[in-house]
């Protein structure tokens, strides 16, 4: 089943989902994080290391490269001014003669020049020989200055060059090197270039095989990293998940025992604390069911004793008026605590029901709004008494819900007679209404509640103050069991107080049996209406 997504809602990128979905993994796997972090140290050291390997060995080649260029230009230059000295010229039409043949000679016998070139210096007279070149492409592959280094130094000068190469390819490596020759006692530099292009193919060579080398051994590390971080993270995640599921009330699971390492005596040690704990988990509940059992049977054999005792009490405070004003007032107070007794043993019953998980909801559809106005009707008398003053604010659209009104009713009343109890002289019953939920607000201004009484205030048989007089007869059951009634609906019960303020609960309950409640449509916090403080 699929979901629509939101009108107008933005949808991330792919390549951003995928980066989230990796980092969650980083965040949640240590052998993940442990794998990561061992390819980019390795990755680094292994690049840093391949640089390092690169440059020395391009270093190294070049270097034996450019020497032997240099003894083999230098070779070459001195078979040229030999053969220069040796002839025998007297025009400069048998010089340019000689010097062609001479390039052409030294070109092409025992070198590995790509070219070689002759050029006659820059202000040379009508009596020198043009310049002569065996590659017109290559002629001005010596920069000026290398041929003036040449002409001023008087010794052998070279600089790397990049020679020309066919359209759509890029340029080559060289090295050119310039040489002064004499002929006719003119001052000519001799030009031979080099091509590095064998050996730069030889370091694209080695650089492939030191490339594909380090992804082997980034590989390598990896898969030995996943094998050794597998074997020790695999016990930990184990105990991860029989922890997870003695968490989930699966208490009989163990973890595996292999081995006598660490590993096997941790999961040892884990089983025996897990065997502890089961006992002591099955001794408290066993304590538990007969404290539940306890309390049930005490409940239920009361009433028997009890219905005699009102019966012979009601008897008695009947009877009342014929009786001396002692025995009379003693004949009320009977009646007031058979009346609280009574309570008492409803309350403990109805704890019995939900400890045993026999409570069950009779579901029908009502309007709230009635059924809360019915209960403040019931209780404007016992407000009355307290001089307190109980107003009410509903909303205008039907509060439908599908609930059951019995304990909907009581977790009200009980909301509401506790805020009278506790108010100064005011109280605000609130009703919000949303397309989940309906809310029910009830604050009050009494002496409020304090952030631990706030923790406890819905625990059995707890009060906020044990010493002040229970004037309609209290339990300390009244929240826990509208606590209970509201978890059967699935709904919620908050708590928000203030010590000198007041305290106001939050009563919210899906509109479907079943359904959900989700944000309650009303707030919880100070009422200014009722306490007079500033939200």
């Amino acid at each position: 089943m699929t979901s629509a997504r939101p009108p107008g809602a933005p949808v991330k990128p792919a390549a951003k989902r995928t980066r989230g979905g990796l980092i969650a993994l980083v965040r949640r796997s240590l052998q993940a994080r442990v794998m990561l972090t061992v390819i980019a140290v390795s990755g680094v050291a292994l690049a840093a290391l391949g640089i390092a390997l690169t440059e020395q060995v391009r270093s190294g080649i070049f270097n034996a490269r450019v020497t032997d260029v240099l003894g083999e230009a230098s070779r070459l230059a001195v078979t040229a001014q030999e053969l220069f000295d040796a002839s025998t010229v007297g025009s400069p039409i048998t010089a340019e003669t000689l010097a062609r043949d001479t390039i052409a000679s030294i070109s092409s016998v025992g070198s590995s020049a790509t070219a070689v070139s002759l050029l006659p210096p820059d202000d040379a007279g009508p009596g020198a020989i043009s310049a002569i070149f065996t590659d017109s492409q290559l002629l001005g592959a010596a920069s000026p200055q290398l041929r003036q280094a040449a002409r001023d130094g008087g010794e052998q000068v070279w600089q790397s060059i990049a020679l020309p190469a066919a359209a759509g390819q890029a340029t080559r490596p060289g090295v050119a090197v310039a040489q002064v020759v004499t002929l006719l006692a003119t001052p000519y530099v001799l030009v031979m270039v080099y091509d590095l292009s064998p050996e730069q193919a030889t370091m694209s060579l080695i650089a492939g095989f030191l490339a594909i080398a380090a992804v082997a051994v980034v590989l390598i590390v990896v898969l030995v990293t996943w094998l050794v971080t597998h074997q020790a993270v695999r016990p930990v995640r184990q105990a991860a998940q029989v922890a997870a599921k003695l968490a989930d009330g699966a208490l009989g699971e163990r973890i595996p025992v292999r081995g006598h390492d660490e590993m096997a005596t941790l999961a040892a040690s884990f089983n025996e604390m897990a065997a502890a704990m089961q006992r002591h988990i099955g001794q408290l509940e066993d304590l538990s069911k007969l404290q539940r059992r306890f309390v049930s049977d005490v409940s239920h054999e009361l009433r028997t004793p009890l219905a005699t005792i009102r019966m012979a009490g009601d008897l008695i405070h009947a009877a009342r008026d014929r009786f001396p004003p002692d025995v009379a007032r003693s004949a009320e107070l009977l009646a007031n605590q058979l009346d609280r007794f009574d309570a008492l043993l409803a309350d403990l019953l109805e704890i019995s029901r939900f400890d045993a998980g026999a409570a069950q909801l009779d579901i029908e559809r009502v309007d709230l709004r009635a059924l809360v106005g019915w209960e403040l009707d019931a209780v404007a008398p016992l407000a009355a008494d307290n001089g307190v003053v109980v107003t009410s604010e509903m909303p205008e659209r039907p509060a439908l819900a599908e609930v059951d009104s019995r304990r909907i009713s009581r977790i009200v009343r009980n909301l509401v007679v506790n805020a009278i109890e506790h108010a100064a002289d005011k109280v605000l019953v609130q009703m919000a209404v949303s397309d989940q939920a309906v809310a029910v607000v009830v604050a009050d201004n009494g002496l409020g509640l304090s952030e631990d009484q706030v923790e406890r205030v819905f625990d059995r048989f707890w009060r906020a103050d044990p010493a002040r007089a229970r004037t309609t007869g209290g339990t300390g059951l009244g929240l826990a069991i509208a606590l209970e009634d509201t978890n059967l609906h699935g709904g919620r019960l908050d708590a928000w107080g203030r010590p000198g303020v007041g305290a106001v609960f939050r009563l919210a309950v899906p509109r479907t049996a079943g359904g959900d409640v989700g944000p309650p449509p009303a707030e919880l916090g100070p009422v200014p209406a009722v306490q007079g403080v500033a939200r």
